[in-house]
């Protein structure tokens, strides 16, 4: 149902411009909660993973272009708002690089169980809050073999608009949930656990002992601080990426993709 709009007080597209992050998630009913997506390919990378469309925000001249594919799958009753770039600008406070945004339903998390029962290497994000970060770890998961990613409660959404476009939709390849347990209940799933930090104890990335491993959970920290003192202590290895010239440490999302590679599954 396509819906021209020339005003930003237009019923329905608050959705797009004055509810925040926050507000879309919906935390006191997650499974009612929306996320906004970006670009044609990215949507489409989520209508493939079964995320359902709720509206669509498109300028006039992608009708027939880059959002026809996107609207032909869409429910026919679905709103789908349009009008000019300016008008679009001034709703969404950008213009839109791709012209399209859809708000589409989250889906219920699946459990921590579920997700790991075939995995075999999987990445831990604890408290890393910066959304580029996200986007580009899950990223780096989805192109180097990880099977699921669990999040601490004090992770950054992965469904965060600028996470999903960091990630240019790999937040919807790669399975995922919240871990609201210690990192080291993963012992009782059969993965060893591994710390990525910096510590007299730390073994090189590149250990024999590590690529021996048959389930590996794969422990990052946030940004500044890097894990927390008792999550290092309590994993089963603590691991460092080799520098050189007194570098001590790469970027979180950096630092992921160099240990998803090395300690990827043999033969994988």
């Amino acid at each position: 149902m396509i819906i021209e709009i020339d005003s930003l007080t237009h019923p329905g597209v608050e959705i797009f411009s004055s509810l925040t992050e926050h507000q879309l998630r919906n935390r006191l009913d997650p499974e009612k909660g929306i996320f906004i997506a970006e670009s044609p390919k990215v949507i489409n990378v989520a209508l493939d993973a079964g995320y359902s469309p709720v509206a669509l925000l498109c300028e006039n001249r992608h009708i027939s272009g880059d959002a026809a594919c996107i609207i032909g799958r869409c429910p026919i009753e679905m709103p789908i708002y349009t009008g000019s770039r300016e008008t679009l600008a001034a709703l969404t406070g950008y213009t839109l690089t791709r012209g399209v945004l859809c708000a589409m339903r989250r889906k219920p998390a699946p459990s921590v169980e579920v997700i790991c029962r075939d995995a075999h290497r999987i990445a831990v994000i604890d408290s890393v809050s910066d959304t580029t970060n996200i986007g580009a770890i899950f990223r780096s998961a989805a192109a180097l073999g990880i099977d699921a990613v669990l999040l601490t409660p004090s992770s950054c959404d992965p469904l965060n608009r600028r996470a999903i476009r960091v990630s240019m939709g790999s937040v919807f390849l790669v399975p995922w949930t919240w871990l609201d347990s210690p990192v080291d209940s993963l012992r009782a799933l059969g993965f060893k656990t591994v710390a990525l930090a910096l510590t007299e104890r730390s073994v090189s990335i590149d250990d024999p002992a590590l690529a021996s491993l048959d389930r590996i959970a794969m422990i990052l920290g946030t940004e500044g601080d890097g894990l927390a003192k008792d999550v290092i202590e309590n994993a089963d290895f603590t691991a460092r990426i080799p520098m050189s010239h007194n570098v001590d440490s790469l970027n979180v999302a950096a630092a992921s993709a160099v240990a998803f590679w090395q300690l990827r599954r043999p033969n994988s």
